[in-house]
């Protein structure tokens, strides 16, 4: 008769709480931007106390394998959410604030160099062209990605968990990503170090080591100051940007017809297929960029009626939209290169590919030289600085994200910031700026492996053929351990696009390399869905938990739960049942993130008939 009592006790509290959900969740307009200090404590970080009015009072009882991994995990990913969905107690900014600090992230000089680089090689009209194609290529497999993300809250890496991979699969997707973060970390402290040898006579190994070193102070926090530091560094890195550019275009406009006569090394006045791939190869290196915008828009606020257009200018302007800012960048870099090279000095190509010496160039005509000086240093550094630690901050999740699951133990995230930056640190010192195409054209292939394999999963086995469950599912236990849809056409369409960039089929296929990516990862998924009969996407359809993933709007429910293994509580969405029931045979729960360092298996449910 007790544990009937207690188990009616717990459906009451549980209806009560989703009565007070749908009744009292507030838009994002009445809840404000700034977070209070009480809101700031998401997920109430310390143990809960006999008062607490969480769903699952009455079951905090801790097991005896209760680890400090999962205590550690909890309360670092305060500021940002490694490993987890993001809970709505914490997403207290607005669409607009979300989408400025995404879209401050691409303030990086990379793409003047990558626009350079291949103008120079192919000449402009092959340049542009393969700049469009890979922009609209970036665009259509962006979108369903940062849609997923704003929607549902969770990053890229939960995205593609259950988006075709596994709770294990998507391990190979994320060190795919960290290999971005520390590629384009690498280019970029290269860029500063650029700079500051030119304005401060810094040798250069000095200046790789100090672009390194000023990041890490402004990683050790996540979201909150990452978007303070974006949103007050924009308006300077734009006026710095575009002003120049402006006044180029305005005092000599002669310069757009050398600009678009411009042949490059190559020698091709009018378009060649084969230029126009290999210059979009570049460029594609670039689709794995959508990670780091998710890894703001998953702070996206719940879409509601009244701010839902705001939130979907948000989510298409910083999420996919990204690589319009970048093309427009590329072609700038292109444009002053040519400029320099064909009015400057004729022998200005040598360095024509270095931002800091685009922008010097065209300064230099504007103002006196020490003033030039000064201010393309300062706009290579806050560029650098901009983008480096959004790539020092996602790289870290990256890290993090495999390493827990792998070994089921949670070293903490500045671990894996410092383990980036050294990689990253040694690339530089490598001196891999001047391998930069070759590089950019190999990662790319791993790249648009990884991102259309996971659009196509959604785009087309989640909506068109209805076999991939349409909600994200990411938590351990739910999901296989590897999906072969998903983590079975990123291994084809890499392997046979990266032995076509290296020429195993012969020169005359070589350049296109990024077809074989996009068409394999787009074609296999479905081939494999239907093939396999969808049936390892979920090992279980029932979380064990009676109470709605969402609210009455479709967004996740804020509702909490108690965590029986680190006694904090958790949103529904970061739920599930334990596989080890309380002292009385009553349900506990569990959240995703403790579950994930659980070394025994033993609070894992079994999997479903």
């Amino acid at each position: 008769m007790q544990k009937l009592q207690l188990r009616n006790m717990h459906v009451t509290e549980m209806t009560r709480c989703v009565t007070s959900v749908v009744g009292e969740a507030k838009s994002p307009e009445e809840s404000g931007e700034r977070m209070s200090d009480d809101q700031t404590s998401t997920a109430t970080l310390e143990p809960t106390t006999a008062a607490s009015t969480a769903v699952g009072i009455g079951t905090a009882v801790a097991p005896p394998h209760s680890n400090a991994d999962a205590m550690s995990a909890a309360k670092e990913s305060l500021e940002d959410y490694t490993l987890r969905f993001a809970p709505r107690s914490y997403r207290k900014w607005s669409a607009g604030v979300v989408a400025t600090s995404a879209l401050g992230g691409i303030a990086y000089l990379a793409d003047f160099s990558i626009g350079a680089n291949i103008g120079i090689a192919y000449g402009t009209v092959n340049a542009i062209i393969g700049i469009m194609v890979a922009a609209v290529i970036i665009f259509a497999t962006g979108f369903p990605l940062a849609y997923y993300a704003a929607r549902y809250n969770i990053d890229l890496d939960l995205i593609t968990r259950g988006s075709g991979f596994g709770y294990y699969g998507s391990v190979v997707t994320n060190i795919i990503f960290a290999t971005f973060t520390f590629i384009f970390f690498a280019l970029e402290g290269s860029i500063m170090a650029q700079g500051l040898q030119l304005g401060l006579g810094i040798p250069q190994w000095i200046g790789y080591a100090v672009s390194t070193i000023i990041i890490i102070p402004l990683v050790i926090y996540g979201m909150k100051t990452l978007a303070t530091l974006q949103v007050w560094t924009t308006p300077l890195w734009l006026l710095l940007m575009v002003v120049p550019v402006g006044y180029l275009l305005l005092s000599h406009p002669e310069s757009i017809d050398a600009f678009f006569a411009f042949t490059g090394a190559a020698g091709e006045g009018g378009p060649n297929l084969a230029s126009v791939m290999l210059a979009a190869g570049v460029c594609l290196s670039l689709m794995a960029q959508i990670a780091e915008q998710i890894d703001y828009l998953r702070f996206m606020p719940p879409k509601t009626a009244e701010n839902k257009g705001a939130w979907w200018r948000a989510v298409i302007l910083a999420g996919p939209g990204w690589v319009i800012f970048g093309a427009i960048k590329q072609i700038i870099g292109l444009f002053i290169a040519i400029y320099l090279i064909a009015k400057l000095d004729p022998a200005a190509a040598v360095h024509a590919n270095e931002p800091v010496h685009q922008f010097l160039g065209v300064y230099e005509e504007m103002m006196p030289a020490w003033l030039a000086m000064t201010l393309a240093v300062v706009l290579v550094v806050i560029s650098q600085i901009k983008i480096n630690v959004t790539n020092a901050y996602s790289g870290s999740l990256a890290w993090t994200n495999s390493f827990t699951r792998v070994t089921k133990t949670y070293p903490g995230r500045m671990v894996f910031v410092v383990v980036n930056l050294v990689i990253a640190l040694i690339l530089m010192e490598s001196n891999m700026f001047e391998f930069l195409n070759t590089i950019l054209g190999f990662y790319a292939n791993c790249a648009m492996a990884w991102v259309v394999t996971v659009a196509s999963d959604i785009a087309i086995n989640k909506y068109l053929l209805k076999i991939s469950p349409k909600v994200p599912e990411f938590r351990r236990g739910m999901l296989y351990s590897v999906n072969p849809v998903g983590f079975v056409s990123m291994l084809v369409s890499a392997g046979v696009s990266i032995a076509v960039f290296f020429g195993a089929f012969g020169p005359a296929v070589q350049p296109f390399s990024p077809i074989f990516a996009v068409g394999l990862a787009l074609v296999l998924p479905p081939v494999l869905a239907l093939a396999t009969r969808g049936r390892f996407y979920l090992r279980r359809t029932d979380d064990g938990i009676d109470l709605p993933m969402f609210d009455a709007e479709g967004n996740p429910s804020d509702a909490k739960l108690l965590c029986h293994v680190t006694g904090l509580e958790f949103e529904r969405p970061d739920m599930l049942r334990s596989g080890q029931d309380g002292p009385d045979g009553e349900p506990q729960y569990i959240s995703s993130l403790a579950l994930s360092t659980d070394k025994s298996g033993a609070l894992v449910l079994p999997a479903q008939k």
